[in-house]
């Protein structure tokens, strides 16, 4: 993939010898930085002068005065400083795309060109660049130049809509940054494809992914259900549309359990569990519309069973019939979890700035190339030396002229 590989640092993986410039702030587009680098990519990431990203304060914030959101999702990554918006700083940028395969950027649509850095340009330097765009609506349109957050893109896409209570306001859908990951996600995916064809033609190309778009693509079949039967979903609260049980349910002992009954053998397992064959030949319940149109009497009679059970004995019952459950974990239920202990998907680091950290685990799991959690977030500029120095030929001097101006 590399267009040069006599450049290219030392590194382990099946991404070794890609170079991305994550000149990202936030989650969203540095989220597909923070993937590649867990599978050997030298990550980059330009941050300003002084101030650096501002997710480095964006959470709970420890004594080394980097949150542990940064510490986490700034992963594996080299930190460099440099002001993009001077002439001197746009220079030194347009030096490293020649030597790198990746930018990852998310600022609102035109700004890289106003400072001379759109991928137009940047391709006459290296024809082979790959470049992702993640803003809030995308490149176009008639709202590509206002600003948004993930919550506004929940709330665009469709998804904050149908989060609560029915007749009640809607609710945060679980993680206030969901639209931040997602779109990771898909710009990684962007990212890879575009990378396998700038191997097989010589040419890059950019990546245009709006926040909303990312939630709004799973869905599920909110549009088509709409389009062709004029169906609005509302708020269902933990129901699920069309499918019943599929919801939480309270136990005697005041957990909450989640049961997932999708298709007949399931129901038919579910029954048995409760001690209710019958209720699975029952023609009121018998087949998934039939459920949906008696939806208040079937969670009834499995709210009715929750109850009289504690969530160890529900658990264990549901197990013995092979009926899909969960109890609704708690982070701290997480910490004690053994399937979570013989996943791995808590890791434990120790950094030299703030110590020892647990971590979400590094995904997907591949079994001849594993991804690696080798480093929390670095310190605002703690590899200027190494990648203004070593890989762009600044000498101390300069460098220290640089730092006193500020553009680095």
């Amino acid at each position: 993939m590399p267009a040069s590989p006599g450049w290219r640092h030392e590194m382990s993986g099946p991404l070794a010898g890609i170079r991305v410039l994550d000149i990202a702030t936030f989650v969203a587009a540095p989220f597909c930085g923070t993937i590649m680098a867990e599978f050997g990519a030298e990550v980059i990431k330009i941050e300003q002068p002084g101030e650096g990203d501002s997710l480095r304060r964006f959470g709970t914030m420890t004594d080394v005065g980097d949150t542990l959101v940064w510490l986490s999702e700034a992963r594996n990554k080299k930190s460099v400083t440099l002001d993009l918006r001077t002439p001197e700083g746009a220079e030194m940028f347009r030096q490293l795309v020649a030597k790198s395969d990746v930018v990852l950027e998310n600022f609102r649509p035109g700004t890289m060109e106003k400072w001379g850095l759109g991928y137009e340009s940047l391709a006459k330097i290296n024809p082979r660049i790959v470049m992702l765009q993640v803003s809030a609506y995308g490149q176009t349109g008639p709202m590509k130049g206002k600003p948004g957050f993930a919550r506004i893109a929940h709330a665009f896409s469709g998804l904050a809509y149908l989060a609560g209570e029915p007749g009640r306001p809607p609710v945060v859908p679980g993680s206030t940054s969901l639209a931040d990951y997602m779109s990771g996600l898909f710009g990684t995916v962007g990212v890879l494809i575009a990378l396998r064809h700038a191997e097989l033609t010589g040419e890059g190309q950019t990546i245009d992914i709006g926040l909303y778009e990312s939630i709004f693509r799973v869905l599920d079949e909110l549009a088509p259900a709409y389009d062709k039967f004029g169906y609005q979903r509302e708020r269902m609260g933990p129901d699920t549309v069309n499918v019943v049980p599929h919801s939480h349910y309270e136990t005697r002992d005041g957990a909450w359990v989640a049961l997932a009954c999708s298709n007949e053998r399931m129901w038919e397992r579910l029954c048995k569990a409760m001690g209710r064959s019958e209720l699975a030949t029952d023609p009121r319940y018998t087949g998934a519309r039939q459920r949906d149109l008696h939806r208040a009497e079937v969670n009834a009679i499995v709210a009715d069973w929750a109850r009289s059970l504690d969530i160890a004995d529900l658990l264990a019952v549901c197990e013995a019939n092979e009926a899909p459950a969960s109890k609704l974990l708690s982070i701290a239920d997480i910490f004690e979890d053994p399937q979570y202990a013989a996943r791995e998907n808590l890791q434990t680091i120790d950094d030299p700035r703030a110590g020892r950290l647990v971590l979400p685990g590094p995904l997907p799991r591949l079994s001849r190339t594993p991804p690696e959690l080798r480093s929390a977030g670095p310190a605002l500029g703690s590899a200027n030396d190494e990648i203004w120095g070593d890989l762009i030929g600044k000498d101390a001097d300069a460098l220290a002229d640089l730092k006193q101006r500020r553009i680095i």
